[in-house]
């Protein structure tokens, strides 16, 4: 008998694809947060639901199975479970309703799109171009990145399409030039890196412009609503205010990440001549590389709104829409075939398991969770009887700790933004309100440094497989920490400077 059992044992530990002793765990703490009775305020239904993302966070840290395989399970337990919905029916529709979402499908165009750059050679030749110029040592290379974010991001609305879809690009090709693949298992040379530096300028450039991520308007709209319409971000005052900040952590952010995940190649200096000679070879543009410049001109036109701001409103484009227009005209002028859109496992990949997490967070919104802890903090704040400066920080640190909680930081800004908001106007003297306003706005962009799902642009990066999970989630909130640091003490004394406090 006990022969048989250890066959069995043997049979599954070689067959099934998922780590016993991380699965135990996960199971374990499946198993705790069920048997734990519902708090005061969620229905049974919202605890489950509660139970069932912490568990699929901690099997994803603990890699029980690949990303997407949890992001399945997930789907499956929300389907079996009913926890959204009183028939299965509605259950498996609540459980499949985000690949309806245009972001996650802004995210999966925008990895086809860059095939296309790979395909030609254009990708490879921007890489050469950047490392003509900034070249002669890795950092250098980093803030070349940093820069193009800074510049596009005025103009990109979308900050998926804008680190995702044009920045991250260029980065794999840099990469590309001097052999860092994961593919190879050479990432660290200075894939990693570079990755980590194209990820982390997104946040910051988001941060510095009404215009740099989608939900910034609704952060412009929610500071009126909690001073009474007493303080209003324009265009200018928004970027004004953010400007020195933004450009200290645009400053410190490629050297800090230079020692938090240093690359293996730090000083390269024949990278300059390897280019020149390497762009030779590659003689002038191709038909294809021509398709493929004018398909991102095209695509960076429309995201930046130019039509719009020329013709009125009436031909403003969804960024989503805009990249399945560049992926069209790739398809049909053959700069890549179907083929490649159907051999792009990353994209596919990136749908399921994205999917799924924003699933749970949309439905951990409509079950009441998210309001339940944003109502539960006021009160606790309330009742301490703390002082402004403690009540500012514990706002300022739970909202911007709590996107652990979400996939979006649009949903994640539409849940709990405006009650934060209300609170901090409410218990901090009137002379700080606008400091903590701008403090909340910058830390509604800084919030996405945390996770790979944060925002719609880290499962692109992450999905390229230069950066561990582990690394990805320990830079992140080193980052975010500093990043908040840099806005609470030289944010706060710019905006004395300019007269707001």
């Amino acid at each position: 008998m006990w022969n048989a059992l250890l066959a069995v044992l043997r049979y599954f530990q070689a067959a099934v694809p998922f780590r016993l002793g991380p699965a135990l765990i996960a199971t374990a703490v499946l198993v705790t947060l069920l048997l734990i009775p519902a708090p005061h305020g969620l229905t049974p239904q919202a605890w489950s639901l509660v139970a069932i993302f912490l568990t699929t966070i901690v099997a994803i840290i603990l890699k029980v199975m690949p990303i997407g395989v949890m992001a399945l399970m997930a789907i499956v337990i929300v389907s079996l479970s009913q926890v959204t919905s009183g028939s299965s029916k509605g259950a498996i529709t609540d459980a499949l309703s985000s690949f309806s979402n245009p972001l996650i499908w802004l995210i999966v165009v925008a990895i086809l799109i860059s095939r296309g750059l790979k395909k030609t050679g254009l990708g490879n030749r921007i890489g050469l171009k950047f490392i003509a110029l900034l070249g002669k040592r890795t950092l250098g290379i980093g803030y070349g990145l940093t820069l193009c974010e800074l510049i596009l991001a005025p103009f990109t609305p979308s900050n998926t399409a804008r680190g995702g879809g044009i920045v991250h690009p260029i980065m794999k090709s840099i990469a590309n030039a001097f052999d860092s693949d994961p593919a190879k298992g050479t990432e660290r040379k200075v894939g990693t890196y570079l990755a980590l530096v194209n990820y982390h300028a997104n946040p910051i450039t988001s941060a510095m412009f009404v215009t740099a991520t989608a939900p910034n308007p609704l952060v412009v709209d929610f500071v009126a609503k909690a001073t009474h319409q007493s303080f209003q971000l324009s265009w200018t005052t928004w970027a004004l205010c953010m400007l020195l900040p933004g450009l200290l952590c645009l400053l410190l952010m490629p050297l800090a990440i230079y020692l938090l995940s240093p690359p293996e190649l730090k000083a390269t200096p024949n990278a300059v001549d390897y280019a020149h000679s390497e762009m030779a070879k590659m003689g002038p543009l191709s038909g294809s590389e021509k398709v493929m410049l004018g398909t991102f001109g095209l695509m960076l036109l429309l995201w930046a709104n130019v039509p719009a701001m020329l013709l009125g409103p009436a031909f403003t484009l969804d960024p989503t829409v805009v990249a399945f227009v560049g992926l069209f005209i790739l398809i049909i002028t053959g700069t890549i075939d179907w083929d490649d859109v159907l051999s792009e496992k990353s994209a596919w990949d990136t749908l399921v398991w994205f999917g799924a997490l924003v699933m749970l967070a949309e439905q951990l919104n409509k079950l009441g969770v998210i309001s339940w802890f944003s109502l539960g903090m006021k009160d606790a704040i309330v009742a301490s009887g703390m002082g402004w400066p403690a009540i500012a920080a514990v706002l300022v640190g739970v909202f911007v700790f709590s996107h652990y909680l979400f996939a979006s930081t649009t949903a994640h800004i539409s849940a709990m933004l405006l009650a934060f908001l209300t609170v901090g106007a409410q218990l901090i003297p009137g002379e700080y309100v606008v400091p903590f306003m701008l403090l909340m706005a910058a830390g509604s962009s800084i919030m996405m440094t945390l996770t790979h799902y944060a925002t719609g642009t880290s499962p692109i990066i992450f999905g390229s497989g230069y950066v561990t999970l582990g690394n990805w989630w320990r830079v992140g909130a080193v980052m975010c920490v500093l990043e908040l640091l840099v806005f609470a003490v030289v944010g706060s004394v710019w905006w004395k400077v300019l007269g707001y406090w």
